[in-house]
C-alpha cells in the first residue's frame, strides 16, 4: 500500500523524506520522546538511521549522544541499535534490551526507572526537563493533521504535546483498520485543576480516536513498512500451569466467599509466559463475562476474547506473538469492538485502577519471607528491566498477586529469600505470593505470620529448611522484635547466587 493513501494532509505529505534525512534533523544532546510500548508501535526506521549517523560521527571523533524517553520497552531496531552505537546518554522509563542493560550496569548509560503512570505527568510538571523531538509511529494522518495511532499509544499524547519538533513514521505494514480502536483522553490537568477521570468500567470511551498534532511542529514524515517485534511465547510448562492453577483456585474461593463477583473484577496481567499461562487457565475456568483493565494485551487475553470468556479489554499496547498477531489481523474487525487502547497515563492511572477494583497479577525476581518484593534488580545492584507498571497496579489493586517459579537457574537459586536485596514493592502492597509450590494469602497477617505462610507454601522444598532455620534463629536471637532479622546474615545467600550466575 502506498504511503500517500495514508496521508490525507497535503501540508504533511510535502514533508515526506527518507529516514536518513530525518535523522540529520536530530542534534547531538537532544532529548527524544519515541513511541513504543513492549515491542509495539515503536518507530523502526529513524532510530536505525540515527544509530548509523551516530556511528559515523564517533568514527570522526565527534561525540554524539541523545537521551531517549519511551512508553516502555521497545525493540532491537530502537533501543538495541542506539545502544550498540553508544548513542544513548540517558534512558527512561523502562527497558528490556540486553545491550542497554549491559551498558547501564557497566555505568556507561544513565537510566531512570519510573512507575509508568508517572512519566507523562512528570514531563508536564517539568520535572524531567525539556523534550526536544518526538518520533512517533502512526498508521495514518488525517486531513487536519491528527494522527491515527499504531499498535500502542504509551506516552505519545504527551510527546506530541510537549516536543518542540515532531518526526512522524507512517508505517504501511500496520493495518489501517486499527483506526477507531484508540481512546485518547485530553481531560487531564495539572494540579490544582485536576478533575476525576470519568471511567466507570473497562469499556468506557472518554476521549478521541486520534492523536492531536500541531502540523507546524512536524519537521519530517517518513514512510516505513516493517512489522512490530512480535516475540514468540513458550508453551505453558508444568511450573507456569501450576502457578495458574493456584491463582484460579484462589479466585474461585474468593467468589464463594462473596468477595468477588462471579465474573471477577477487571484483570491486569504483566508480560511473560507465566502471565499467559494464567490467561490460558482462565479459558477452562468457570468465570464468564470477564473484563480486563491492563497495560498490555498478550495472546492469552486475545484467546479469551475470541472464546467469549473475556467480554472486553482495555490496554495501552498489544504485545503479541507472531501467531497471535496473525490471528489479530485476520479478525481485526472482531477485536476492534472488544479492545480499546489508551494513553498509559490512563491505562495505569491509580485513580481508575482503584475505582474499578482491578485484580493485579505481576511477576517478581525475588520475595522475602515477610512479603517484600524485588522486581527489578539482580543482587541488589544490577538492573534487569525496570518496575514498569507493576507498582501502579499493585498498590491500588483490589487484589495484588505476585507470581514466580520458586527457583531459578535450574534450581540453584531460591526466589524466596530471607531479605530482598532491593525493594520495589513493600509488604504493604503485596497481598498474595504464588509459586508452583503453592499460594500465600498475606492479607491481615502480621510479619511473623506472613513468614510462616511464605516459607511453608511458596518456597521450594530444597530451600525451605534453610529459610526456616534462618527465621528460627532470628526469632531466638532477637525475641520480641516486630520483624525478626539477623542483619549480619540476611544476605549470606548473595555469594551463592553470584556463584550460580557463573
Amino acid at each position: 500500500m502506498s504511503v500517500h493513501s495514508r496521508i490525507h494532509s497535503p501540508a504533511l505529505a510535502d514533508k515526506l523524506m527518507t529516514a536518513e534525512e530525518a535523522a540529520e534533523l536530530i542534534p547531538s544532546g537532544a532529548t527524544i520522546g519515541m513511541s513504543g510500548f513492549t515491542g509495539a508501535g515503536y518507530p523502526k526506521a529513524v532510530p536505525q538511521a540515527l544509530a548509523k549517523r551516530i556511528e559515523a560521527e564517533h568514527a570522526r571523533g565527534r561525540p554524539f549522544k541523545v537521551s531517549v524517553w519511551t512508553g516502555a520497552s521497545t525493540a532491537p531496531e530502537l533501543d538495541g541499535a542506539l545502544a550498540k552505537a553508544d548513542g544513548i546518554e540517558m534512558r527512561l522509563p523502562y527497558q528490556s534490551d540486553p545491550t542497554c542493560r549491559e551498558r547501564i550496569n557497566a555505568g556507561q548509560m544513565e537510566y531512570i526507572d519510573i512507575h509508568l503512570s508517572h512519566v507523562a505527568q512528570h514531563v508536564w510538571f517539568g520535572f524531567l526537563g525539556k523534550l526536544d523531538v518526538a518520533v512517533v509511529e502512526v498508521v495514518g494522518i488525517h486531513a487536519d493533521g491528527s494522527l491515527i495511532p499504531s499498535t500502542s499509544i504509551g506516552n505519545n499524547k504527551t510527546w506530541l504535546d510537549q516536543a518542540d519538533k515532531i518526526i512522524i513514521e507512517v508505517n504501511t505494514r500496520q493495518d489501517a483498520r486499527l483506526a477507531g480502536m484508540h481512546d485518547v483522553y485530553y481531560g487531564t490537568q495539572i494540579p490544582p485543576h485536576r478533575k476525576p477521570i470519568p471511567i466507570l468500567s473497562a469499556g468506557d470511551r472518554i476521549g478521541e480516536a486520534s492523536l492531536r498534532c500541531d502540523p507546524s511542529k512536524v519537521i519530517a514524515v517518513v514512510e516505513t513498512d516493517a512489522p512490530d517485534r512480535n516475540s514468540a511465547f513458550a508453551a505453558p510448562d508444568a511450573t507456569s500451569e501450576a502457578i495458574a492453577g493456584h491463582i484460579i483456585d484462589f479466585l474461585g474461593h474468593e467468589v464463594k466467599k462473596g468477595r468477588l463477583p462471579a465474573s471477577l473484577l477487571p484483570l491486569q496481567s504483566g508480560v511473560g509466559n507465566v502471565a499467559n499461562a494464567v490467561m490460558a487457565g482462565l479459558q477452562t475456568s468457570p468465570f464468564e463475562e470477564m473484563t480486563a483493565y491492563t497495560e498490555v494485551l498478550q495472546d492469552g487475553m486475545l484467546n479469551l476474547l475470541r472464546s467469549g470468556k473475556l467480554a472486553f479489554a482495555s490496554a495501552t499496547a498489544l504485545s503479541l506473538s507472531p501467531a497471535g498477531n496473525e490471528a489479530f489481523e485476520r479478525d481485526l474487525s472482531f477485536y476492534r469492538d472488544r479492545i480499546v487502547l489508551r494513553p498509559q497515563e490512563i491505562s495505569n492511572h491509580p485513580e481508575v485502577i482503584r475505582r474499578l477494583g482491578v485484580i493485579a497479577m505481576n511477576g517478581l525476581i525475588e520475595a522475602d519471607i515477610y512479603g517484600n518484593v524485588n522486581s527489578t534488580h539482580i543482587g541488589g545492584t544490577r538492573i534487569m528491566n525496570g518496575i514498569g507498571g507493576s507498582g501502579d497496579f499493585a498498590r491500588n489493586a483490589y487484589l495484588s498477586f505476585f507470581m514466580t517459579p520458586s527457583t531459578a537457574k535450574h534450581g540453584t537459586i531460591s526466589a524466596i529469600v530471607p531479605m530482598v536485596t532491593h525493594v520495589d514493592h513493600t509488604e504493604h502492597d503485596v497481598q498474595v505470593i504464588v509459586t508452583e509450590q503453592g499460594l500465600a494469602d498475606l492479607r491481615g497477617l502480621s510479619p511473623k505470620k506472613r513468614a510462616g505462610q511464605i516459607i511453608a507454601n511458596c518456597a521450594h522444598p530444597s530451600f525451605r529448611p534453610a529459610l526456616s532455620a534462618y527465621y528460627d534463629a532470628a526469632m531466638h536471637r532477637s525475641p520480641g522484635l516486630h520483624t525478626p532479622h539477623l542483619m549480619s546474615e540476611a544476605f549470606d545467600w548473595i555469594p551463592n547466587w553470584k556463584a550460580a550466575q557463573g
